[in-house]
């Protein structure tokens, strides 16, 4: 069975291969089918989730499983939330997606950190929803989301993951994000709690 990961965030693509790891599929991304990514118009993780997958699955013909992440600052009323990879303003178009991402990325944390100076309400959580669906109209998709809960640094500090990485940091663990080997935040992070959820049902419903 082939399982298309509907993101052409290629980090996000790496993360999500190891948590599938051992189900025994082939699991490819769309960007290797050169599937173009999916409008996300919804107010909702589960409906942009939802959207991505069956996208993929439109366009792949095969199974398709998509996340759709954020995260949520209290003190925020829980923005960025379903914008976060576009909370500040749209960086320009370049030839590398790569290398805009993460001018994406600066941008956004520079403006979080704008709006949450003097704020002492640092709590925040990162959100992932999973759904999974066999085809673009199967009327059963699955569905998981994790939380993991932090707090918001003053400044960035280490140079793993991606995204807010930097600036979340997990006091149960003494560490942001971004100081986590791959290892540690497959083990702890909000994508692994989804997927811990997922993965029984994959194989219970899906019998894989």
């Amino acid at each position: 069975m082939r399982l298309v990961l509907a993101s052409n965030n290629q980090k996000k693509v790496v993360e999500l291969r190891a948590l599938l790891a051992g189900l025994g599929v082939d699991v490819v991304s769309q960007r290797e089918l050169g599937i173009s990514e999916a409008e996300e118009p919804h107010l909702t993780f589960i409906e942009n989730a939802l959207a991505k997958a069956r996208h993929a699955a439109a366009a792949s013909g095969c199974a398709a499983i998509a996340d759709d992440s954020g995260l949520c600052v209290d003190a925020l009323g829980g923005a960025p939330g379903v914008i976060s990879a576009h909370f500040a303003p749209l960086v320009a178009a370049t030839a590398d997606r790569e290398a805009q991402r993460q001018a994406q990325d600066a941008a956004n944390n520079a403006l979080l950190l704008q709006r949450l100076d003097g704020v002492a309400d640092r709590r925040a959580h990162f959100v992932s929803t999973l759904v999974a669906v066999r085809r673009a109209d199967d009327p059963q998709p699955l569905v998981a989301t994790g939380r993991w809960q932090g707090e918001i640094l003053n400044r960035a500090r280490g140079v793993q993951g991606f995204g807010y990485d930097p600036l979340m940091h997990i006091p149960a663990l003494g560490h942001t994000v971004a100081e986590l080997d791959a290892a540690q935040k497959n083990a702890h992070s909000h994508r692994a709690q989804a997927m811990a959820q997922l993965l029984p049902l994959l194989r219970d419903v899906w019998l894989l």
